[in-house]
């Protein structure tokens, strides 16, 4: 199998810019998944964040997560466990409206930074869209605008920890499961591997390299490019050493962002080409996918094929 795509972001702005386009259009279109370095946040940011991540998960976190995972019996468990993972998360919300000055046991230091942190990422998200836009043959800002709605689009980060388990055999760090949302930026462990996509129907590890930014593609970019990009199904492999650090970023539609497969792109395909995706409200399909979240992608894009948007006009 070939390696996993990295993209060396510097390259855009010289010689290699047409080389490295190509680099991210194979990435989308066969990978869903691909690693970036030289993005331009600075190391010294994200040696920080992670430094003060993992200081948090120990004072505040850990004990909790063991007291937790003793009461519900996953220390001991002798068959597999499907409707559980073995992480310890929390949530920061960044757009339309940041929480981070009301998320509990968070030193000020930790809020500042992570706040940067958020800033740093929305602006790199923005770029990749249009480098995606670019790819695709689209408008410079079309999938920003189309995540827009009328609020600006949603930016939320999952910071979660993996510790060490017992039973990693019978345990998932992390059901496998494909993103709901756009794009999605990944800062993790550069130490303690676990993540994997499923590509050709095998398991490929993402590599964990230090300073990158590993980003993947969401279900919304796949109904946009009217399955030309796909979100790949990815999960979590619990380790028995080593507690791995993983703080996914998401920059998804707003609420009320109307998303459908981009006119211009059915209009560019063959003319046996069909709208393959429904039309429908981000928030509706955020609804269904909390109940579906661990199953196949595909009947919830059917879910909507019945809804009353009636069709795509294309000219």
């Amino acid at each position: 199998m070939t390696n996993f795509p990295v993209i060396n972001f510097e390259k855009l702005n010289g010689e290699e810019r047409k080389d490295t386009m190509e680099k991210i259009k194979d990435a989308c279109e066969n990978w869903g998944f691909f690693e970036l370095v030289n993005h331009g946040i600075p190391n010294d940011i994200l040696d920080t964040v992670e430094r003060l991540t993992k200081e948090h998960y120990r004072k505040c976190m850990e004990e909790r997560f063991k007291e937790l995972m003793a009461s519900k019996g996953l220390e001991a468990v002798q068959t597999e466990v499907k409707d559980m993972d073995w992480e310890s998360t929390f949530h920061l919300r960044h757009l339309p409206e940041s929480n981070i000055s009301e998320v509990p046991d968070l030193i000020d230091e930790y809020r500042v930074v992570m706040k940067d942190f958020a800033l740093r990422l929305e602006k790199l998200a923005e770029q990749l869209l249009d480098l995606l836009c670019e790819n695709l043959g689209l408008e410079k800002g079309y999938l920003k605008k189309a995540f827009y709605g009328s609020r600006g689009p949603t930016f939320g980060t999952k910071v979660a920890n993996y510790p060490p388990c017992p039973k990693p055999e019978l345990v998932n760090g992390l059901r496998p499961h494909t993103d709901a949302g756009g794009i999605v930026l990944l800062f993790q462990d550069d130490k303690v591997s676990g993540l994997q996509l499923l590509k050709d129907d095998q398991w490929v590890d993402v590599p964990p390299m230090r300073h990158s930014i590993v980003v993947n593609i969401g279900d919304q970019l796949e109904v946009i490019t009217n399955g030309k990009y796909k979100s790949v199904e990815h999960r979590v492999i619990a380790q028995t050493d080593g507690t791995r650090m993983s703080i996914a970023s998401f920059y998804n539609p707003g609420s009320d962002a109307v998303i459908y497969p981009a006119p211009e792109l059915l209009e560019k395909e063959t003319a046996d080409k069909v709208q393959l995706y429904p039309k429908f409200v981000f928030e509706d399909y955020m609804k269904l996918y909390a109940k579906l979240k661990f199953q196949a992608k595909e009947p919830r894009f059917e879910a909507f094929k019945t809804s009353n948007f009636g069709p795509i006009a294309t000219a």
